[in-house]
């Protein structure tokens, strides 16, 4: 198990901050008070873009132990205490019976925070392996057996919402992988019914980025618990994929962003999905339509991003103009 520090109950800082030699308690509480600011945002901008949360709602937020969990349910309790609109919050983490799994680490956490919550007990880890063959990706088995008691818990403790702790990149990897192994175009989306129609899932950390989530779990000594199962796994397409959104972020800042802003852009239109729009009736009716063939020209917008580019890099090869018509 990962250690950590303990909580200032003041402030919510690592109360040993400033006994350790080796870090500034002043900047320590700077970076911390920074970052929670601009997770706040973020999660304050996504909730409202997809109302997310409305007024009286119960969100159950499910806390595995790791950083992004952490990092939700912090975020979403400071919240219910300034947003305009009246919540409860309540964390509630399954036990799934992993050998050595510390099992007093989250009550404590929870308990000096003064947040509710409620653990689940049940062996889903044995079988898991008990089903999966050495070897096997586990995690697919694994999150079917979760999900199942969540949505179970849910129902039981009155919850009107699901916040799971997806971020950005969370997003960013499930449209990869749902594209190069599943040939559709589709990703973990913001907020979603259940397959059963009784739940609303949110994903409050749809905007928030990995690494932001990374350090505030560090500032704030989140006392983290690593998964045996999953998170043993070094092979997996999802982790490969994260390793290329990474090496993307890199060599080309900024890509992540723009194909992260892609995913709510679509164009029906442009595409080729004839459930998303009515290719069959198109037809020529002498009116105008905006961006109607710009499929056809190169996108002015796309031209004058790569232009830029050139001129910073000499090496990357300039647009021809578009041929007139």
């Amino acid at each position: 198990m990962e250690t950590s520090l303990p909580l200032d109950t003041a402030n919510g800082l690592p109360a040993a901050a400033a006994t350790s030699p080796a870090r500034d308690p002043r900047r320590a509480a700077y970076e911390a008070n920074k970052l929670r600011k601009r997770l706040c945002r973020q999660v304050g901008e996504a909730v409202a873009d997809y109302s997310m949360i409305a007024d009286g709602d119960r969100v159950m937020v499910c806390l595995s132990g790791g950083k992004d969990s952490y990092g939700l349910l912090d975020v979403l309790w400071m919240l219910k205490h300034r947003a305009p609109v009246r919540f409860e919050v309540i964390a509630v983490n399954l036990d799934q019976k992993q050998p050595g799994f510390p099992a007093d680490v989250l009550p404590r956490y929870l308990e000096s925070r003064g947040i509710p919550f409620r653990i689940v007990e049940q062996d889903t880890y044995s079988v898991v392996k008990r089903v999966i063959p050495e070897g096997g990706t586990m995690c697919s088995l694994c999150s079917r057996l979760r999900r199942g008691v969540l949505y179970r818990v849910a129902s039981e403790i009155g919850a009107t919402k699901i916040a799971l702790g997806h971020h950005r990149e969370d997003l960013l990897a499930t449209f990869f992988l749902n594209l190069f192994f599943g040939a559709k175009l589709k990703t973990m989306p913001p907020k979603l019914v259940s397959d059963d129609g009784r739940h609303v899932v949110i994903r409050p950390l749809a905007y928030a980025r990995e690494r932001d989530l990374a350090r505030y779990a560090e500032l704030r000594a989140f006392p983290i618990i690593p998964c045996t199962l999953c998170g043993s796994q070094e092979h997996l397409q999802r982790r490969q994929i994260g390793e290329m959104l990474r090496g993307w972020e890199r060599k080309e800042p900024g890509r992540i962003e723009s194909i992260f802003n892609a995913l709510g852009k679509a164009v029906p239109s442009h595409l080729m999905d004839r459930r998303l729009f009515d290719f069959a009736s198109l037809e020529a009716t002498g009116t105008p339509v905006e961006d109607g063939d710009i499929g056809f020209d190169v996108d002015p917008a796309i031209e004058a991003a790569v232009e830029a580019a050139a001129e910073a890099q000499p090496n990357v090869i300039r647009l021809s103009p578009a041929p007139r018509r």
